[in-house]
């Protein structure tokens, strides 16, 4: 399916290409309706996904003029389908290119990114750690899994979200039930395996807690399961 994502995008890239000359009035109305309507059936072509899916933005700057925790998180747009993520894609800043401070995630459609959500609450993330401006491709290869649908467990993943700081990134990956330990340990080790990272990776239950608690105690948390 992520070969699939690429190939789609070239071929849209093509057909979009093929297709931008210019025709006078008179050489449209020469040409036979079935060809036109051909035409316009290949140019609004969609692959859609199984799931619906959201970005969502946290803005530092508004972070520390907030009220209440969560209060900047923005969604950004919803797609449903291979076209709609590269056009979204391809205008968002890579991790490289975000402020320190800046949190952009990316969800299943109706699930907010906060650690309340009903469907987040009982679940848990898995998190790998990378040098300043070094997460870009595996935050890419990270979305590209999600919503190509590249686990086996993926009815299991919530999400995943990119935290851009002073001196490191992370990537962590949200999943529903952390008491599945099966279905955990099967979504971290594939997700090592699709990035090719070597580290050992932890999975933190949510608990239950709110965001705010758990971001103070994230620093200090025990890893449940490792891979």
């Amino acid at each position: 399916m992520v070969e699939e994502v690429g190939k789609s995008d070239d071929h849209r890239t093509k057909n979009t290409n093929k297709h931008s000359g210019v025709r006078s009035d008179s050489e449209e109305e020469e040409r036979p309706k079935e060809a036109v309507e051909n035409v316009v059936s290949r140019d609004i072509q969609r692959h859609p996904l199984e799931h619906s899916w959201t970005f969502w933005f946290d803005n530092p700057s508004a972070k520390s003029k907030q009220v209440a925790w969560g209060s900047s998180i923005r969604p950004i747009y919803t797609f449903s389908t291979i076209e709609e993520f590269w056009s979204l894609y391809n205008n968002i800043h890579r991790p490289s290119r975000l402020a320190a401070g800046a949190d952009l995630h990316c969800f299943k459609n109706r699930i907010e990114p906060k650690w309340e959500d009903p469907v987040c609450a009982p679940g848990g993330k898995w998190t790998m750690t990378f040098p300043k401006s070094k997460s870009d491709t595996c935050w890419l290869y990270t979305l590209l899994a999600m919503i190509g649908e590249q686990f086996d467990h993926g009815d299991e993943i919530c999400g995943a979200v990119v935290n851009v700081r002073s001196r490191q990134e992370k990537i962590a990956l949200w999943t529903k039930n952390a008491a599945n330990e099966a279905a955990q340990m099967s979504i971290g080790k594939q997700w090592k395996e699709l990035l090719d990272y070597n580290d050992i990776i932890g999975f933190i239950f949510h608990h239950h807690i709110s965001q705010e608690d758990a971001k103070k105690l994230d620093r200090g948390a025990k890893n449940k399961y490792t891979a």
